[in-house]
């Protein structure tokens, strides 16, 4: 069960939004905020999972907010202005709405931070993977299971907090480390960083836009400090 904190100086944003979470089941609570300074104490003082936070406010932005806190909630960004998105990515934000927000576009953002609890839940990790160092995949362990992931199959590889959620076809599967610990297990030949928060599977890109990459149907921020290995790692292959 979920507890929920909406940040946004417009009340009737606020409104929007409290009105949408009374229509998500696994929400347990709802705290709304107007003033950023109000909702910064709250949060010091109130254990919270979901963080609904505006941009563009008066007092101080969300960005500068986010900033604030130590170790702030699963964050999702609402905000009217687009050009955000890929700089939520570097703090670690889970999503970007855009406004006007659609309920089913609401609702998927809240289903994938319950997705990623559920799946960091499992408590899945990686078997010693010196062994498989010369194969096309590695071993994870969960609870008594054995899940073998094949390389090929992984599309790339996301960082949030001190975990991985390493993308599939068939799936997700979130694992405890963190985006450069990855480095050293999939091999470097066939994924390669483009960002502080990514890892993609070279011969998965199907496109580049500006300073994004398309791929499988995500779109995945490409970092300025990244943008040359990836050029060169496209050029050969």
């Amino acid at each position: 069960m979920l507890k929920v904190v909406v940040i946004d100086d417009e009340p009737l944003a606020l409104e929007v939004l409290a009105g949408y979470l009374k229509r998500i089941d696994n929400v347990h609570s709802v705290s709304l905020f107007t003033n950023t300074w109000e909702a910064l104490r709250y949060l010091e003082n109130h254990p919270t999972d979901v963080l609904l936070l505006d941009i563009e406010m008066p007092e101080m932005t969300g960005i500068e907010f986010l900033k604030e806190l130590p170790d702030p909630p699963f964050t999702i960004f609402t905000t009217a202005y687009r050009n955000y998105a890929f700089e939520g990515y570097e703090l670690g934000v889970i999503d970007f709405l855009l406004k006007p927000v659609s309920f089913n576009r609401f609702k998927q953002a809240i289903e994938k931070i319950t997705e990623f609890l559920t799946l960091k839940a499992q408590n899945v990790n990686i078997e010693d993977h010196a062994a498989f160092e010369k194969t096309d995949f590695i071993f994870v362990k969960s609870g008594v299971q054995r899940i073998k992931l094949h390389f090929n199959d992984v599309t790339h590889i996301q960082g949030l907090k001190d975990y991985a959620i390493i993308y599939t076809y068939s799936g997700k599967v979130i694992l405890k480390g963190s985006i450069k610990a990855m480095l050293d297990i999939f091999p470097q030949n066939r994924f390669i960083r483009v960002h502080k928060s990514f890892i993609v599977s070279i011969q998965k890109v199907t496109r580049l836009e500006r300073n994004r990459i398309i791929l499988d149907g995500h779109q995945i921020p490409i970092g300025r400090n990244f943008k040359d290995d990836l050029e060169k790692a496209l050029e050969s292959t």
